[in-house]
C-alpha cells in the first residue's frame, strides 16, 4: 500500500485530477467518490502503489478522504 497527499485540481464524474504535494506531479485518481470533493481540497489517497506510465499517470484509490483545504 502507498499513500499520497494531494491537492484536488479538477473533479470529474469518476475521477479527480490532483497534484501530489510531495512531487508536484499531476495524477488522475480513479474513485467512485469523486463528487464528494472540490478543487482546493487536500486529500489523503491510499492506493496499491501501481501507477500507469500515461500522461498524466493514473492510480485507483482504495480509500480517499479529505484532510483539509489548500489556501493557495
Amino acid at each position: 500500500m502507498t499513500t499520497m497527499i494531494a491537492t484536488v485540481r479538477e473533479v470529474r464524474p469518476n475521477n479527480l485530477l490532483v497534484r501530489d504535494r510531495r512531487t508536484s506531479q499531476e495524477v488522475l485518481v480513479h474513485t467512485s467518490f469523486a463528487r464528494r470533493f472540490r478543487p482546493g481540497d487536500v486529500v489523503h489517497v491510499l492506493f496499491s502503489g501501481a501507477m500507469t506510465m500515461s500522461i498524466p499517470p493514473q492510480i485507483t484509490a482504495m480509500h480517499i478522504f479529505k484532510v483539509g483545504t489548500c489556501r493557495c
